[in-house]
């Protein structure tokens, strides 16, 4: 408020002549909000530049300011608003959550669902915007007041030399505007807007697509997580028993202090690496969080699917396969619709080369000698009434019509060769999607087989270092080779179950809780 707050009390004390003026006097007042903003390139905003006192307005506030501090300070002031974290309502901590559940919270409880659902109703009140430009405007306007009328007198009579008339009155009027043809402009419009609000509700059954896939594989990726975390554990047993097998040998006299030392760093490698497994284990639970949209403050049992089957192979794509997904694509039908809504634009844009017919109506009443033609919309008015077809044509305008059509134009070309370009994309990513599951199904098959070997390895050097005809290097390294064997197992059948819930996703298919295919069987 500042400089202008203070305008208030001189308009009721001095009128509004005074007012005028003070408002001169003080017309600095709008570049005195630069107090508000950084005072140069290198130097902090604190925050209390744009208090109240920046513009004089707290009274006795006299205080210097504090001495320049040599180390720059760039933090911003907190508002404890903007730190309320809340756990997300809805939610039983007690229960655990399988992935179609999951998937529920997330479409209730995500924000973006939220988003995508008012951009499709911002897109259907356009359409219908649109359609209220086919029916008449009806205003009603209504103004009263007094004037002073000085008129100068031919001949003066004594000390008279003008007479001054005193008028009140009120102007009351009734006005109708309605654009009976147009060359079709607004039916151009109005497809144009529907194309959009088609793109729009598309795009909101596509959001919640992405919010199924994103909860989909960060579970996967997180049940993944927790199988490493129970191999780093069993991993630390092993070691242990290595260990002890060690220090057996050694109390008997037949292993050395050596052997124990190495054992005792492949127990100090696992319980590292189990400290890993469970920071990736906590990591992967708070991506879990952010994919179903719910606060970080909120806690969710997850029930782990363990042992879910894979299919035992994915044939290549087929051609009709392709293009039976590029016709239910979100984004590819989002795409098409803003490419048919491009092109009507250009109708648009030609029609304002024509002419249009137009039909106006008044009614009004008023008092006579109450003088209105200095007031916007109204003019001087008494009883009238009337009715007018009028046809408007502009004949020069700089060329402003032939940009906006030229704009239209290359509009729709840009959209045209992005719908090209986001089917192209799509039938790509199909192709793709299809090879990356093929690859990841062979390589969860050959980790499985290196996992059975490993395991027989590691047996196999422990009994024989046991039994003294093997050595400890030996065990260790059976021991780690197993771990590492068994990751490589558990990675490989996430990332087929990642690369499953891919697939399914860019094909179109992943659109509720019931998930298609495999990855629905336990």
């Amino acid at each position: 408020m500042g400089c202008f707050a203070a305008l208030l009390p001189l308009h009721r004390l001095f009128g509004p002549a005074l007012v005028f003026a003070a408002a001169m006097a003080i017309a600095g007042c709008a570049t005195s909000a630069l107090k508000t903003a950084p005072q140069d390139p290198s130097s902090p905003w604190t925050g209390h530049e744009g208090d109240a006192s920046a513009f004089g307005d707290v009274p006795g506030d006299t205080q210097a300011p504090a001495a320049a501090s040599p180390v720059k300070d760039f933090s911003v002031p907190a508002d404890p608003e903007a730190s309320m974290l809340v756990p997300t309502p809805g939610v039983e901590t007690r229960h655990s959550y399988d992935l179609p559940q999951l998937i529920d919270v997330a479409q209730n409880q995500n924000p973006l669902t939220r988003v995508a659902w008012q951009q499709a109703r911002q897109a259907a009140l356009a359409t219908g915007m649109v359609e209220a430009t086919y029916l008449p405007f009806i205003s009603a306007n209504v103004i009263g007041g007094w004037q002073d009328f000085s008129a100068p007198l031919p001949v003066q009579v004594g000390d008279t030399k003008e007479v001054t008339t005193k008028v009140e009155g009120v102007s009351s009027q009734l006005a109708l505007q309605w654009l009976l043809f147009d060359f079709g402009q607004r039916d151009a419009l109005h497809k144009a807007a529907r194309h959009n609000a088609t793109a729009a509700n598309v795009l909101f059954n596509g959001a919640h697509q992405k919010i199924i896939y994103a909860v989909t594989r960060s579970y996967f990726l997180y049940g993944a997580a927790r199988s490493r975390v129970r191999l780093a554990e069993q991993n630390l047993a092993n070691s242990r028993r290595i260990e002890d097998a060690a220090r057996e040998r050694s109390d008997k006299g037949l292993g050395t202090t050596v052997e124990v030392a190495q054992a005792r760093q492949q127990v100090a490698q696992a319980q590292f690496g189990l400290v890993q497994a469970q920071g990736g284990e906590r990591d992967a639970y708070q991506v879990l969080l952010g994919a179903v949209g719910v606060s970080p403050m909120t806690a969710i049992k997850v029930r782990e699917a363990s042992g879910r089957r894979l299919p035992d192979s994915v044939g290549a794509p087929t051609e009709e396969m392709i293009k039976a997904a590029l016709a239910r694509r979100p984004d590819v039908l989002a795409s098409l619709s803003a490419m048919r809504a491009s092109q009507s634009a250009i109708g648009a844009a030609q029609a304002e080369f024509l002419p249009k017919v137009f039909l106006g109506a008044v009614t009004g009443a008023g008092d006579a000698s109450f003088s209105a033609t200095g007031l916007p919309t109204i003019g001087q008015q008494a009883s009238a009434t009337g009715v007018l077809v009028g046809v408007t044509m502009p004949l020069y305008d700089g060329g402003l019509r032939a940009a906006q059509l030229k704009n239209a134009e290359s509009l729709a070309a840009a959209t045209q060769a992005t719908f090209q370009k986001t089917r192209d994309d799509a039938a790509r990513e199909i192709v793709v999607s299809a090879d990356t599951l093929r690859s990841a199904l062979a390589s969860y098959r050959a980790a499985t087989a290196l996992a059975e070997a490993a395991a027989v390895t590691y047996d196999a050097a422990l009994d024989a270092y046991k039994s003294g005809v093997g050595n400890i290097t030996v065990a260790t390294a059976a021991d780690s080779g197993l771990l590492t064997a068994r990751q490589a197992q558990a990675d490989a059948h996430a990332a087929s179950l990642v690369a499953a819930a891919n697939l399914a996703f860019v094909l179109g298919a992943m659109t509720s809780s019931e998930l298609p295919g495999s990855l629905a069987r336990p």
